[in-house]
């Protein structure tokens, strides 16, 4: 295990290699975060209620996004296709390396550069802002919402391993990724609380994937789900765990089969 803590730990130091582009990209989700905020600050004033949300409610979702998006969204695995097509992939399939655990390892080290930032942001806006947010206390949702977080992370990992293997039928895999992420924004909840929406759409959304990767987690912090829906969310949020994780070692496999590249 020792070698993928190196990974882990090289992808930490590789962050600060590009410094000013990785800068610019937390101060650019620091300025969508507070537009979302301010937003939302106006659209719901102190006392005021829209479906459930307060204001309190709604803007601890909003923050809680941001330290979400750290610790679930980011990823390294958008390189896996680019990999593929360069042939750079036999220089993993010729070494003693998993390559999942490789990538979920890269993934690690990718995850804590961007809480560290997270948090040091929300620290600001703490600080000047003073927003008025809600604190869980109770001991079982704030268990359950470790739990929901764990889902997330792997669910994540493995649609993001499954858009990569495009690559091993096709040289384009930036188009399929660019409009997931698009998508995943409004599908995941991090503009805002998807049960806002009308119930029929809400009612679909619920048997998606997306819907366990920001929106489940939050609302199980707010407290706003009762236990037994709590539990069936988190089976739900598993078996697409499952799902995916064998999709992709199935088209993994299929790959292999008919892949053929050079190695360095």
């Amino acid at each position: 295990m020792k070698k993928y803590y190196i990974i882990a730990r090289n992808t930490w130091d590789e962050a600060f290699t590009y410094r000013a582009s990785f800068v610019m990209w937390r101060v650019r989700n620091t300025i969508q975060l507070l537009t979302i905020y301010f937003l939302w600050l106006v659209v719901l004033p102190p006392g005021k209620n829209i479906l459930g949300y307060s204001q309190s409610f709604m803007l601890t979702y909003i923050l809680g996004t941001s330290l979400m998006d750290s610790i679930v969204l980011s990823s390294r695995t958008y390189i896996i296709g680019e990999e593929i097509n360069s042939g750079n992939l036999m220089n993993f399939l010729l070494k003693p390396v998993n390559y999942f655990l490789y990538w979920f390892s890269k993934d690690i080290g990718d995850k804590a550069m961007n809480i560290c930032f997270s948090i040091f942001e929300l620290t600001l806006i703490f600080i000047i802002l003073k927003p008025p947010i809600f604190i869980q206390t109770n001991f079982f949702y704030l268990l359950f919402f470790i739990f929901s977080i764990i889902s997330s992370l792997f669910l994540y990992f493995f649609i993001n391993f499954l858009l990569g293997l495009i690559g091993f039928w096709s040289p384009e895999v930036w188009a399929p990724r660019f409009i997931f992420i698009t998508l995943l924004g409004f599908f995941a909840g991090s503009l805002f609380p998807l049960d806002i929406l009308p119930s029929f759409i809400f009612s679909i959304l619920k048997f998606l994937p997306f819907t366990y990767l920001l929106y489940f987690p939050l609302k199980i912090y707010l407290g706003q789900l009762s236990f037994p829906e709590i539990f069936s969310g988190l089976i739900m949020a598993n078996f697409w765990v499952f799902i995916t994780y064998f999709t992709v070692k199935y088209f993994w496999q299929r790959g292999l089969r008919s892949y053929t590249a050079y190695g360095r």
